[in-house]
C-alpha cells in the first residue's frame, strides 16, 4: 500500500495514582526483598484504585485534546483501541463518550482489539479512513487495566503488568505538511494463539460457567518463555520485510518506539536489531507492561522530551497475542 496522510497533531496519557514498588509486591506475595526486580527488570507500575478504563481513558482523550490545542467538537470518531475492555457490551469507546459528556454526543464510537498492538492497529485503520474523507479528525484512545485480571500465583504473567492509558489525535496533515505513515504491516501466526489468553468470559466459556474451580481459566495466563522463543524468531524478518516495503533502513528511523513488554524483551529487541543508542524508547522498568497503551504512552513521553522532530521516522512495533506482530512507520 502507498503511503497514507496522517498527522499526530496531539498525544495524552494518564497513570492511575497508586504506585506500586516492586519491594511492596515482595511484600504482599510473600518473595524475598528484591525477588520481583530482580526476576522482571520492573521497578514500578501503577494500579488502579477507583479509576477505571473509562475514566482513565477520557482523562487521556482530553489530555491529546489539549496537546493538539482542539475542542471535542472537533473530533468526527472515538476509537478505542485496547486489549482489557472496561465491559463486553457496549464498547469501551461509547463509555468513553459518556464520561466526556454533552460535546461529545453523537460522535461514532468504536472498539478495536488486537490485544497489545491495538493502537498500532489503529493508527493504520485511521489513515485509511482518513485517506478516504470519511473523517478528517479521530481520538484514539487506549486505556488498560491490567491488574484486576492477573493470576498472581503465577509470577511470569503477572508481575511485568501495570495500568493506564494514552490517548492520540489524528487528522490530515495541511497543504505544507508532510506528516504521513509511511508503510504499516500486520501478521498473524495462530500456530502462537494460545500462548498468550483469558479463556474465559466469552461464548466458549460465558460468565455463567465461572465456578471457584474454574477461576483461573478467567484470569491471565501465558506461557512468557514461549512467547519470547516465538518474537526472538520471527520478528526480525518481520521487520525486515516492513523495511522493504517503505524501501528503508533502520538509520532512516530517528526512533523506535516498541510495546514494552518487559525490560529483557526490550534490551532482545534492541540488540538484535543493532540500534545506535539514543534510537529507541524503554520506560518499561518505570511503568512496567500497559498493553496496549505502552505504545503510545512510550510515544508521548519522547515527544515531550523532544526525541522526536517533525519530519522525523519513527518505528512502533510490537507483537500481541495471536500470535501477531505488528509495526508502522510514521513520518511525524
Amino acid at each position: 500500500m502507498p503511503p497514507r496522510s496522517l498527522r499526530l497533531l496531539g498525544t495524552g496519557i494518564h497513570l492511575p495514582a497508586q504506585c506500586v514498588g516492586s519491594a511492596a509486591l515482595d511484600e504482599r506475595l510473600g518473595h524475598p526483598a528484591g525477588w520481583t526486580e530482580r526476576k522482571t527488570g520492573v521497578r514500578t507500575r501503577f494500579f488502579v484504585r477507583g479509576e477505571t478504563a473509562v475514566t482513565m481513558g477520557a482523562a487521556a482523550g482530553l489530555a491529546a485534546l489539549a496537546d493538539a490545542g482542539l475542542p471535542l467538537g472537533d473530533i468526527d470518531a472515538i476509537v478505542c483501541a485496547s486489549g482489557t475492555a472496561h465491559q463486553p457490551i457496549p464498547c469501551t469507546a461509547a463509555l468513553i463518550q459518556e464520561q466526556l459528556g454533552p460535546a461529545a454526543v453523537g460522535l461514532p464510537c468504536f472498539d478495536l482489539n488486537a490485544t497489545c498492538v491495538s493502537f498500532i492497529a489503529a493508527l493504520d485503520v485511521a489513515a485509511s479512513l482518513l485517506l478516504t474523507g470519511r473523517f478528517r479528525r479521530m481520538l484514539i484512545i487506549s486505556s488498560e487495566v491490567a491488574s484486576l485480571g492477573l493470576n498472581w500465583a503465577d509470577p511470569e504473567a503477572s508481575l511485568i503488568f501495570g495500568d493506564g492509558a494514552a490517548a492520540a489525535v489524528v487528522g490530515c496533515p495541511g497543504a505544507a505538511e508532510t506528516s504521513r505513515v509511511v508503510a504499516a504491516r500486520m501478521e498473524t501466526h495462530s500456530v502462537g494463539a494460545h500462548l498468550t489468553e483469558i479463556r474465559g468470559g466469552g461464548s466458549a466459556l460465558p460468565a455463567a460457567c465461572y465456578t471457584v474451580e474454574r477461576a483461573g481459566d478467567f484470569l491471565f495466563s501465558m506461557d512468557g518463555k514461549a512467547v519470547f522463543r516465538f518474537a526472538s524468531r520471527h520478528l526480525l524478518p518481520f521487520v525486515d520485510r516492513l523495511l522493504a516495503e517503505a524501501r528503508l533502513d533502520l538509520r532512516d528511523l530517528g526512533l523506535v518506539v516498541p510495546h514494552q513488554a518487559s525490560p529483557a524483551a526490550v534490551r532482545l529487541l534492541v540488540r538484535r536489531l543493532g540500534l545506535r543508542p539514543g534510537q529507541w524508547v524503554d520506560i518499561s522498568a518505570t511503568h512496567a507492561n500497559t498493553i496496549a497503551a505502552s505504545v503510545p504512552m512510550a510515544l508521548h513521553l519522547a515527544l515531550a522530551a523532544g526525541r522526536l522532530r517533525r519530519g522525523e521516522k519513527a518505528l512502533l512495533l510490537g507483537t500481541a497475542a495471536g500470535f501477531t506482530m505488528a509495526g508502522l512507520i510514521l513520518e511525524y
